[in-house]
């Protein structure tokens, strides 16, 4: 069967097109555009000249000269003599570790509050209602000096605050419970656990649905694929240990550590993030129709069910959306962190500037890992957004 073309104009050419696409007063855009243009080419011709009266040279070739500055902590290695590279490298890394572990808890407690927002024990309700006020109606920079000045305050390591005997609170920072891999890095096994879990949650997804378990399918999967990795590290020779700090002379010895400066930042970051995602959370539960819980409770369901199988899967599709904004707000207060000491991105390349006078460079280095951290945060949050969206919901 062979297809009739029909008579009629064809569509519209490429040119038609391009001035759709420019919108009307093309010619005075045009102009604007170009004059732009002008305008920064006239700004960058007048700083390239300032920089060579200076004895400066335009460019990035300093990032391989060696850098004669200490960085204070750091996930990578670094050393001064290192490159300004690897200083910078380490800056990045300092950031994306207090962001991401920020977000996380963050989440964790903003639910928490979102909850008790709408709870019916007054006591929790109002605890979260003045816990919101307070801390969304104060600088985010005063909350970061009184939790500085607060950890700064605690006694030290001898004198040191203890719970459970084995978290340790003191002026040196903040002592946990760690898990250790001999022969293994954090940074190699602690990745693999993360892709273990994640591909155990999507296989039971596929596989596990409709079945029945004595614990919540998630943490079935998540407590297997934990043990499938701790025999499959035994199997390879490796051995996992669980090492707990104590008191050792003047100093607290062996876990986790949390310096000072991390500590408070981390710290102020998640209760401020965490007043605005309880607001997110609270406003995504109120749109959930009230027939929604009344035919719940109809079926028999205890409250704690109702929000978590009937309510929050439903309410996701208001939060997450908002949920994106929380996380680049978090990502980008933690610049902040140059004020109360903690050798951020912005710390160490304001460093970088003092010492090398490429304050430029520096600033165009932090503008463009900032702006690729909230594109990737941002893509990250709209791949998951676009699984619980609703669809099909304009056919009506």
């Amino acid at each position: 069967m062979t297809r009739q073309l029909q008579p009629g104009p064809s569509g519209p050419g490429p040119v038609s097109r391009l001035l759709s696409w420019i919108g009307p007063l093309s010619l005075q855009q045009g102009l604007l555009f170009v004059g732009v243009l002008l305008l920064f080419a006239f700004l960058g011709q007048n700083t390239a000249e300032s920089m060579h009266r200076m004895g400066l040279t335009p460019g990035f070739a300093f990032l391989s000269h060696q850098a004669n500055f200490e960085i204070g902590e750091s996930v990578l290695p670094y050393a001064a003599g290192d490159s300004y590279a690897r200083a910078l490298a380490a800056g990045i890394a300092n950031t994306v570790k207090v962001a991401l572990v920020g977000c996380l808890l963050a989440t964790v407690l903003g639910v928490a509050l979102g909850i008790f927002r709408l709870s019916g024990n007054l006591l929790l309700a109002t605890f979260a209602h003045g816990y919101v006020e307070l801390l969304r109606n104060t600088p985010l920079l005063l909350q970061l000096f009184l939790w500085s000045a607060i950890i700064r305050a605690l006694p030290p390591p001898r004198g040191a605050y203890t719970f459970l005997g084995s978290v340790y609170l003191s002026n040196r920072g903040v002592f946990l419970p760690s898990l250790s891999v001999d022969g293994l890095p954090a940074s190699v096994w602690l990745p693999a656990v993360l892709l273990t879990v994640f591909a155990a949650l999507v296989i039971s997804r596929r596989l596990l649905a409709g079945a029945t378990f004595y614990l919540p399918k998630t943490a079935g999967t998540v407590l297997g694929a934990l043990a499938i990795f701790y025999f499959a590290l035994v199997s390879l020779g490796f051995s996992a240990s669980v090492e707990v700090p104590a008191k050792g002379g003047f100093n607290i010895r062996g876990g986790l550590s949390l310096t000072p400066e991390f500590a408070a930042l981390l710290i102020g970051l998640v209760v401020n993030a965490s007043a605005s995602i309880s607001e997110i959370v609270r406003s995504g539960i109120q749109s959930v129709a009230s027939g929604q819980w009344e035919a719940a409770r109809a079926l028999g369901l205890k409250p704690a069910q109702i929000m978590r199988l009937v309510v929050l899967p439903q309410a996701l599709r208001v939060i997450t959306p908002l949920m994106i904004s929380s996380f680049l707000d978090l990502t980008k207060n933690s610049s902040l962190a140059v004020a109360i000491g903690y050798p951020d991105l912005v710390s160490v390349a304001n460093t970088t500037a003092n010492t090398t006078g490429q304050a430029l460079e520096a600033i165009i280095i932090i503008g463009v890992v900032y702006l690729t951290i909230s594109l990737a945060v941002s893509a990250l949050m709209n791949l998951y957004n676009r699984r619980v969206v609703l669809r099909g919901e304009g056919k009506r």
